[in-house]
């Protein structure tokens, strides 16, 4: 069988699957790592900003150098080490003191995510497909079903295995990556365009207004959802008081399901669909979701927000990147690398403020996700500012307004 784009575009699905898998399956952990390693939040807040740090720091480099990068290579490196994070956390906190052993497993699994994350948009975006805004939205769909994936059979595994065997249910999962590393060794890889001396006007567009709203537009997106994603887990258990089965199914994995359907619907209507209005309309909903979850009377319309909350950061990551795709032809791996900073800055920042605050507050989560309403605040703000900066200065036929 000859192997085409659909199956390259297979393997960087796959890839953000693996993605979800590694970020997301510590945080159905962090009780356990506080009960049996004597880890306080605070230092599991660290453990975050060490993971999306060290995703940072990868997308910083490719900002830089992207001629640096044979393509084939990186992404199969990023697989590797997103299989080796993971048998690391199973087995380095057995060997060494826990909490620096759980420092080591997070940054492998980080460096390898990050990768993905920067090689894993323009390798499609170089793919000869139509509609490619749709292949887009799709494939970042892959990290809400990824994320399903990991809390779905976690939660099952923990409830019929026992939590207290979640090591080999580590290692299980880094078969999706190592096989994933098998297929990326075959599947074409196209030439991607850099475009790194890209201009508007006299003056390099990567130092333009309508960049750098994207890129703040990036970080608060990272901002929005992983505030919410990295400690719903938590929060159901520790601050609604249910079962850990209960508030992982209803709190994070609703969550994840809900934050899928919102970008296959814009994968599957995007030629219908104004990016700009759906992008407000979810940022107010953002707010409304995290006051929700904040405010409630009840637990269970707490974890109705959480869900919420899924539904209305779907659009944010992967509709920025459709924007700037649109406004800013041919950025190449800078651009993309540049806008993964920006996101993963947001993802460090979001859930280790929360984080601080609840440990500031007696490990409080309601106060930390009243604060989060910040980043789809500004959310609305820039949204609103590029709207109407393109009205009086169109830089290309754009999105709709």
């Amino acid at each position: 069988m000859k192997l085409n784009s659909k199956h390259t575009i297979t393997a960087c699905f796959v890839g953000i699957v693996t993605q979800a898998l590694v970020i997301n399956f510590s945080p159905l952990l962090f009780l356990t790592f506080e009960n049996d390693y004597g880890i306080s939040l605070s230092k599991i807040s660290t453990l975050i900003a060490i993971s999306f740090i060290t995703q940072l720091l990868m997308d910083f480099t490719a900002s830089k150098a992207p001629r640096l990068f044979n393509n084939r290579v990186t992404v199969v490196m990023g697989q590797v080490c997103s299989a080796t994070g993971l048998v690391c956390l199973a087995v380095l906190p057995e060997i060494l003191s826990p909490f620096p052993a759980l420092i080591i497993a997070t940054m492998i699994g980080a460096f390898g995510s990050g990768i993905i994350e920067v090689m894993g948009n323009p390798i499609v975006e170089s793919c000869p497909v139509k509609n490619k805004n749709r292949i887009l939205s799709f494939m970042h769909s892959g990290y809400c079903w990824g994320l399903v994936l990991t809390v779905a059979v976690s939660t099952l595994f923990f409830h019929f295995v026992g939590i207290a065997h979640w090591q080999i249910l580590a290692c299980l999962w880094a078969i999706i990556p190592a096989l994933n590393a098998v297929a990326f060794c075959f599947v074409p890889i196209y030439k991607i365009e850099s475009a790194p001396a890209v201009k508007d006007g006299k003056r390099s567009v990567f130092k333009s207004f309508i960049f750098v709203a994207f890129f703040i537009l990036m970080l608060c997106a990272g901002a929005a959802e992983q505030a919410m994603s990295q400690w719903a887990s938590s929060f159901a258990e520790m601050g609604l008081g249910v079962s850990k089965t209960m508030g992982d199914i209803l709190g994070p994995c609703a969550f994840a399901v809900l934050m899928g359907l919102a970008r296959v619907i814009y994968a599957k209507y995007s030629e219908k669909m104004n990016l700009s209005k759906f992008m407000l309309f979810s940022s107010v909903l953002c707010v409304f979701s995290y006051l929700l979850a904040a405010l409630a009377p009840h637990p269970i319309i707490a974890l109705i927000g959480c869900a919420i909350c899924g539904f209305s950061v779907g659009i944010m990551w992967p509709g920025t990147l459709c924007m700037a795709t649109e406004q800013i032809p041919h950025g190449g791996v800078k651009m993309f690398a540049l806008l993964a900073l920006a996101g993963d800055m947001g993802c460090t920042i979001g859930p280790t403020a929360a984080g601080w605050i609840a440990d500031a507050m007696g490990n409080d989560l309601k106060t930390a996700f009243i604060f989060s309403i910040i980043f789809p605040v500004l959310i609305i703000m820039f949204i609103t500012l590029i709207k109407l900066k393109n009205k009086k200065h169109p830089m290309s036929k754009g999105y709709e307004t």
